[in-house]
């Protein structure tokens, strides 16, 4: 009975890992035009510490709008902004977004 159980909250362990994990993973769309280019606007810092996380093309339907990026504290010392990106893929586009490296 205790093995069933170690088995059990071993794959349910497993589990939540792996789809703790896939939160860095692309979601492909069906678009029927690529994303505008990016913009490009980084205004002074407020204050020293703070990092600039880069602004991207979002998907609202079947049109494309600008989320604008901001200023803000990084969550530990030393750590670097990855920016979120689309990336062509086929006839469809993939989106990776932004994460603290």
């Amino acid at each position: 009975m205790n093995r069933k159980r170690a088995v059990l909250a071993g794959a349910l362990f497993a589990s939540a890992l792996l789809s703790a994990c896939a939160s860095r993973a692309y979601v492909a769309y069906s678009v029927p035009q690529p994303p505008p280019p990016v913009e490009h606007a980084v205004a002074y810092a407020p204050a020293p510490g703070y990092a600039w996380v880069d602004g991207f093309w979002d998907l609202h339907g079947t049109r494309w709008v600008w989320v604008s990026g901001r200023w803000t504290r990084p969550p530990r010392p030393g750590a670097v902004w990855a920016r979120s990106y689309w990336e062509p893929h086929g006839r469809d586009w993939r989106f990776h977004a932004g994460y603290w490296r």
